[in-house]
């Protein structure tokens, strides 16, 4: 029989390949990002796009640029939006609001084929994380304190820079980024992979039946639930599928989970990295949880008003 520290050194060993390679991804991410950006920028393309995207930006208190991030972590993950945004220098309240926007809507494709596989629509989920984002993006810029950042940003006073001074400033940015992140990115990891081992992410599900009943969700879904908040969708893929398809959880109790997971989800990891860009936690955090909490009970009204079956009706919490 094994004993803790072989489980801890077997566990370590095993999720060590799989880190070092996300890691080594996530360096390639950033170089590869940032140093597109700082050409874009060199060339006045950032000036231009400043320009005509700063009204629509504006609504959410942000310069025309910050669409360069938004647009990037939705088709792509919160990896390329970070590394875009770490080039904007954006205020704490600038980059909590963006960063609250691309947690909402990031990895589009690939997320919402998870979501589809599990049984909810695809359009309905793509629609859902989409305006939530520029929902909520609307709400933190009318609720949070200061002023926004419409202005024109710093890069179109610098534009006119030479390159060289450029390229050394992308270098040294980039990589005082890039190390605490990637070590960031292992540790959260190898850890997740201890909590499994040792069968802690099932035994904190046990104490979350409360929490699922405040947010509307079944408590089967309390596991899921920790994986979707632990990996994320993308990583989690693979559990939540195999907990469909071998039916312990239903697809419509699924489904609700899905409604709520779509907006928040990896509030570890990919939380954790905006916060260490200078995003504030709490907003990015309780903004994310009040709007899905909002979406699955109004999931479930939805159900209701429309005769859902029995089985959805008996699984409805009782608060």
């Amino acid at each position: 029989m094994e004993t803790t520290r072989q489980r801890v050194v077997r566990s370590g060993k095993a999720v060590a390949p799989g880190a070092l390679k996300t890691a080594w991804w996530l360096i390639k991410i950033m170089f590869v990002v940032t140093l597109a950006i700082t050409f874009l920028k060199y060339f006045g393309v950032i000036a231009w796009l400043s320009f005509h995207l700063t009204p629509l930006f504006s609504y959410f208190g942000l310069p025309g640029e910050a669409a360069l991030a938004y647009v990037s972590g939705y088709f792509v993950n919160c990896y390329s939006a970070i590394a875009v945004m770490t080039t904007l220098h954006l205020d704490m309240r600038a980059t909590t609001i963006l960063a609250t926007m691309v947690l909402c809507a990031h990895n589009i494709p690939v997320e919402t084929a998870v979501q589809k596989k599990t049984g909810s629509s695809a359009l309905r989920m793509v629609a859902v994380r989409t305006l939530s984002s520029l929902a909520l993006g609307w709400l933190l810029h009318q609720v949070m304190p200061g002023e926004a950042m419409v202005q024109a940003s710093e890069w179109v006073r610098e534009e006119q820079a030479a390159l060289g001074p450029l390229l050394l400033d992308w270098l040294v940015r980039t990589v005082r980024i890039a190390i605490p992140m990637v070590l960031l990115v292992f540790s959260l990891t190898v850890i997740q992979r201890l909590l499994s081992e040792f069968g802690v992410i099932r035994y904190i599900a046990k104490f979350l039946k409360p929490v699922m009943v405040f947010f509307g969700l079944p408590a089967k879904t309390a596991f899921l639930w920790i994986v979707a908040n632990t990996l994320g969708l993308a990583y989690g893929a693979a559990v939540m599928i195999d907990e469909a398809a071998t039916g312990n959880v239903s697809k419509k109790d699924i489904d609700l989970l899905n409604h709520h997971i779509a907006i928040s989800h990896s509030n570890v990891e990919d939380l954790l990295l905006f916060a260490a860009i200078g995003g504030s936690l709490p907003w990015m955090l309780l903004s994310r949880w009040v709007m899905s909490l909002v979406l699955v009970w109004e999931r479930r009204l939805e159900i209701y008003l429309r005769g859902a079956p029995k089985s959805v009706k008996q699984n409805a919490p009782k608060v």
